[in-house]
């Protein structure tokens, strides 16, 4: 973990409530898709942990929603002003382990480390199936991104105004191994339909290093920290408890 100064870019709403922040810093401490960073809001003791969308050697994208107050601060951040980040936190997806009929599953907010992770298998040779889940056509966002990769998408909506009528599961073809980022329920019933995968776990973390446990789910090896041992864990480690929703 370590302080990095970012200078802002970008800052822009792409869809309903979700901005896009394009930064612009020494991202090196990044090593995997999945990972987050924590970012220092002015006005606010806590910072804010964010899902890395995209990175290179010295630029970080990070999507948002606005959902409290700290967001709506970020919201408002322009051009030029200069944010403080920790970087190199959490543990993220491992590329290696995709096999030929694997599926990249997001819902919501849940959707922008799954780009950087389609970026990174598509590099390495890897084309699995893509679900991205939303609840209307005004929450969408980054279809066409991840379609300029090559891969194949389909877009689930609750109201049906895009794409298949319904939610994530309603899309899978036989899909057997799932990358998937999004809310628990969501993320539970991938679970339940797949052999094996990768499930990232988004939780209120105070420190973003393992240090206060205040983010800490029940595995099959017993208690461990989405930010510190997470956010991502295999679907073998993960058990539905009461403490995991």
């Amino acid at each position: 973990m370590r302080e990095v100064i970012f200078s802002v870019d970008d800052n822009k709403e792409i869809a309903r409530d979700i901005y896009r922040l394009a930064l612009s810093g020494d991202t090196s401490g990044i090593s995997a898709p999945g990972q987050f960073v924590n970012v220092k809001l002015p006005g606010h003791y806590l910072r804010r942990p964010f899902s890395v969308c995209d990175w290179d050697a010295d630029s970080l994208t990070i999507i948002y929603k606005v959902i409290g107050s700290g967001t709506h601060e970020l919201s408002g951040i322009s051009r030029g002003e200069k944010l403080s980040a920790l970087i190199s936190l959490g543990n993220g997806y491992d590329i290696t382990a995709s096999p030929k009929d694997s599926v990249i599953v997001g819902g919501g907010v849940g959707v922008p480390p799954l780009y950087g992770l389609a970026k990174h298998l598509t590099a390495s040779g890897k084309y699995p199936n893509v679900i991205l889940g939303f609840n209307s056509v005004d929450d969408c966002f980054y279809i066409d991104e991840f379609r300029n990769l090559g891969l194949n998408v389909k877009v689930t909506t609750v109201d049906g105004s895009c794409g298949i009528k319904g939610y994530v599961t309603d899309a899978f073809n036989g899909e057997k191994y799932a990358y998937a980022c999004g809310p628990l329920p969501m993320l539970k019933a991938v679970h339940d339909i797949v052999l094996d995968g990768q499930f990232s776990f988004e939780a209120r973390m105070a420190c973003g290093f393992g240090a206060c446990l205040g983010c800490s789910i029940i595995t099959a090896s017993g208690y461990k920290r989405v930010c510190k041992d997470g956010p991502v864990f295999k679907h073998s480690e993960i058990l539905w408890e009461k403490d995991n929703g």
